[in-house]
């Protein structure tokens, strides 16, 4: 077959193939329009998932008919002031979406500026153009798109269904009004519940703009970002590490006032949080990013959903720095929606019929029961004791009242211990209760990587070294690493084929189980595959050091004791969660605690 020059219609249908992929693609580039046109208030109505109706309404400066004429055009555009491609500052410039719209759909355009006396309407059926004709209207420009893929079944029945093509273009609106938190946004139609973002200004508009499409739980539970650093600005919001999603649809990212999908900024993100938060748990941040438009490549991708930054390395040195010092700042601080998974998790007891009254208890249980709560917190009897058949009880006090002034702390004063494990303490505003494990795991973290960053890490030397029997091929393992593991104080060497000897371990971890650490660090080596890795694993193996060198489960504490976790949490950052990302407190406000009760009003 020879060659042969493409005729236009075709060449629009092709362009719109790449464009235009669903509904949700021509609304983003006609709101885009409007966001580069100047618009202060723009209305999004939508019928059948966008596949019926789409109308972009927005009160920007408009066209004159010069200009609407040529909008149409392929290749024609107002976004670009020289014919440099290395210097984008609109949303958009290729000038192809209207006329791919316009043939795969019945596109019509109605624009005014403020010049004229009355608007102008164009209409683009499928390829065919008709007009322009005079409208009354409004300054502005206003654009409909009708029967999207009407005459091109093969594109439509790939499509999904309304609700789902509706929620993608939901989904799309919001990700622009979280861009643009100047603009007025309305998402309405038969397709959907009616919303309105309205314009909000001044210095913390950005996170009041967040608030309305994130929600007021979002700005609550998370941490602002500020940081400048060699041409490159973040900004945002950081949820807190304990505040966190399934997956990671609730990660917004924005490049130059362009929400996009980048590899380098998603990968700066998880690399900020692999200390803080959970396997297979997903922050929540909403990332602004600015840097010199010469800086960075948006025309990689047709719908410019992709870009490629000149110094990645960079552009991701400084998230993760803007994302560690924010949640640094932020200190022992956890998300409240800890405690809210609490109070769900208490129920108030209802009996079946209101008839029934509640059985008291019989007379001698009440007077044994009495006899209990009478004796002092040293009692040398338990209630088992008193009563035959009677558990021990789980939580106890340890001494008198601590001071008052103790309360004033953030985390308060420690009152007892529970299941040997969980600290109760009180604070000026509510209960908290500490993992004592979980908290001491994260402050020998810290007090580890603070020691690692001197380049020193004092060791133990152990009277008699300690022998871990290991399968073969976990000795080979430790023995290779051996030489970079006393970087971390772990001092162990070969000692038969199939065991390690540990003659020093690090100062920091006191009497811990050199056993399970031994066995855990083989696993990791085993897991990780390279002793080359060790090195690039320092975080990991820190962290396994730390879990066998703090305040294990089941440990009786003092009230001295529980006051010191206490105070080290509030001067140690990251606290409020472990390495694992669980949380190692919960605080129940007052309020919350009335509420259980019905004593709220």
């Amino acid at each position: 077959m020879s060659i042969r020059q493409l005729p236009e219609d075709l060449i629009n249908r092709i362009a719109a193939g790449e464009v235009v992929e669903r509904p949700a693609s021509a609304v983003k580039e006609l709101v885009e329009n409007s966001i580069d046109a100047g618009a202060t208030r723009i209305v999004v109505t939508t019928a059948g998932g966008g596949k019926t109706l789409i109308r972009i309404e927005d009160d920007g400066c408009g066209m004159d008919q010069t200009d609407l004429l040529l909008s149409v055009e392929r290749h024609a555009t107002s976004k670009l002031g020289a014919d440099e491609l290395d210097d984008i500052r609109t949303l958009g410039f290729r000038g192809e979406a209207l006329a791919s719209i316009g043939s795969v759909a019945e596109l019509s355009i109605a624009s005014r500026c403020a010049e004229a006396e009355s608007g102008l309407r164009l209409d683009l059926r499928y390829g065919a153009r008709s007009g322009p004709v005079p409208v009354a209207m409004n300054c502005g420009t206003i654009v409909e798109v009708k029967n999207l893929f009407a005459r091109t079944p093969a594109r439509l029945k790939f499509l999904k269904t309304d609700r789902a093509e509706a929620a993608a273009i939901t989904d799309v609106v919001k990700r622009l009004a979280m861009a643009n938190p100047g603009v007025h946004f309305v998402l309405n139609g038969s397709d959907r519940t009616a919303q309105s973002w309205p314009a909000v200004t001044g210095a913390r508009a950005l996170e009041a703009r967040l608030s309305q499409l994130v929600g007021d739980d979002f700005a609550q539970n998370a941490v602002p970002l500020a940081l400048s650093r060699h041409g490159v600005v973040v900004a945002g919001l950081a949820g807190l590490p304990t505040y966190t999603r399934a997956n990671s649809l609730s990660q917004f990212y924005f490049v130059n006032g362009r929400s996009v999908r980048d590899k380098v900024l998603v990968g700066a993100v998880r690399a900020a949080y692999a200390d803080y938060t959970f396997r297979d748990r997903f922050p929540v941040v909403a990332l602004y990013v600015a840097v010199d438009p010469a800086e960075v490549d948006v025309n990689v991708h047709p719908t410019k959903a992709e870009l490629r930054f000149r110094d990645a390395g960079g552009v991701r040195g400084a998230v993760i720095r803007a994302i560690g010092e924010a949640l640094t700042a932020a200190g022992f601080k956890a998300s409240t929606s800890v405690a809210e998974d609490v109070l769900g998790a208490f129920t108030t007891p209802a009996y079946e019929s209101a008839a029934i009254a509640p059985v008291s208890a019989p007379v001698p249980l009440q007077n044994a029961v009495q006899r209990e709560r009478n004796a002092t917190a040293f009692s040398p009897f338990s209630a088992a004791e008193v009563l035959p058949g009677l558990s021990e009880p789980s939580a106890r006090i340890e001494a008198d009242t601590p001071a008052p002034a103790l309360t004033e702390f953030p985390l308060g004063a420690a009152r007892a211990q529970m299941f040997d494990n969980f600290i109760i303490a009180q604070n000026g505003e509510g209960l908290l209760l500490v993992d004592q494990h979980a908290a001491h795991e994260r402050l020998v973290y810290e007090r580890f990587k603070a020691q690692m960053a001197t380049g020193t890490v004092p060791s133990q030397a152990h009277l008699i070294p300690v022998v871990v029997e290991l399968p073969e091929e976990d000795c080979e393992r430790l023995e290779d690493a051996s030489s970079e593991l006393q970087s971390y104080g772990l001092h162990l060497e070969r000692f038969g084929p199939r065991a390690i000897a540990v003659r020093e371990t690090p100062a920091i971890l006191g009497s811990s189980d050199v056993e399970g650490l031994v066995q855990d660090l083989a696993d990791g080596l085993a897991e990780w595959d390279s002793t080359a890795a060790v090195s690039d694993r320092m975080e990991a193996i820190v962290a396994r050091m730390a879990c066998h060198g703090s305040v294990r489960s089941g440990r009786r504490l003092r009230v001295d004791e529980m006051n010191a976790l206490l105070r080290d949490m509030e001067r140690t950052p990251h606290s409020g969660q472990c390495i694992h990302g669980r949380p190692t407190y919960v605080e129940l406000k007052k309020k919350d605690i009335e509420r259980l009760f019905g004593r709220s009003r």
